[in-house]
């Protein structure tokens, strides 16, 4: 009997332990599909949302800037900035886009970029003006009245000139005119006009006889009036793009509005106007959307334009 009752006790014991395991994988199971997010897991988490809202925002920019092209292409054609001949071949092209720069050294309008202030540019800065520059040249390749184009102040051991070697195929053969000299040095004082966004004045149009200068510059820090202090340096007449007799500010979500161009904008605007004698054409065309301004409806030109835009028409 007490044989009996031992083995019966152990028996008992054995269910209650297997019991116990039971209730304890259970327990393990329940607690580990209920456990909080470890904290590193929760910056995966973080990460990978963070990485999704920038693939969106990066995806959104670029399907932008493929508007934004599509828009000026669109502005180009309507203004017939650029000469567009299909029928000849990339060698006839070439040949003839040459020849029209070629000749614009000839009797071009003079335009100067002043690449003076380099120096307290970051290596950043001046990377993007190189990549401007190249734009800026491009679009004067493709114009029907390119300019006479000139970077002044443009030193063979500076940083820009390396990086405009780098960043351009073909820098070096760019049918335009590469100085260390000031356009002072090139150009009488009283036929300068620099164009700086500070300036009193509003251009009005554009003259055969005057020399126009682009300061060069990309100022991330948004230093004030940088060009306008190399102007009067140089004690040469100023002008700004008539930018507040012609548009408006537009309500945007942020909030933004500014007239800093980057200095192949202004050239583009250059360009156009003097094509079309439009400035609302022009700022139509080639004033970036992102800068908070629109052509206003109800903007025309004050009768010193209109008259001088009639002039050069009649002539």
């Amino acid at each position: 009997m007490e044989h009996t009752g031992s083995n019966t006790s152990e028996i008992q014991m054995n269910e209650v332990s297997e019991m116990v395991d039971f209730l304890h994988i259970n327990l393990e199971t329940d607690v580990g599909e209920c456990r909080p997010v470890r904290e590193g897991e929760a910056h995966s988490r973080n990460v990978l949302r963070k990485q999704r809202n920038w693939e969106r925002q990066l995806a959104t920019k670029k399907s932008k800037r493929k508007e934004e092209k599509q828009r000026r292409k669109n502005n180009q054609e309507q203004a017939g900035v650029y000469g567009h001949h299909p029928q000849f071949t990339k060698r006839v092209m070439k040949a003839i886009t040459k020849e029209r720069l070629v000749e614009a050294q000839s009797t071009g309008i003079k335009l100067c970029v002043d690449l003076s202030m380099t120096d307290i540019m970051s290596d950043k800065e001046i990377s993007r003006l190189a990549g401007q520059l190249r734009r800026l040249y491009g679009s004067n390749k493709k114009a029907t009245q390119p300019f006479h184009l000139f970077l002044t102040d443009l030193r063979e051991d500076s940083r820009l000139y390396r990086e405009c070697l780098r960043m351009n195929d073909g820098f070096l053969n760019y049918v335009i005119e590469i100085t260390e000299e000031s356009c002072l040095d090139l150009f009488p004082p009283e036929t300068v006009v620099y164009l700086t966004p500070d300036a009193d004045e509003a251009l009005e149009t554009i003259e055969d006889d005057k020399v126009y200068v682009l300061g060069g510059l990309v100022d991330e820090s948004i230093q004030k009036k940088l060009s306008l202090s190399r102007a009067r340096e140089l004690s040469v007449h100023t002008a700004r793009l008539p930018i507040d007799e012609f548009m408006v500010k537009r309500n945007n979500a942020k909030n933004f509005h500014s007239k800093i161009l980057a200095v192949n904008q202004v050239f583009d605007i250059l360009l156009t106007f003097r094509c079309t004698n439009s400035w609302m054409e022009a700022f139509q065309s080639w004033f970036p959307q992102g800068k908070g301004y629109v052509v206003a409806p109800e903007a025309s030109p004050p009768p010193s334009v209109q008259s001088a835009s009639t002039q050069t028409q009649s002539s």
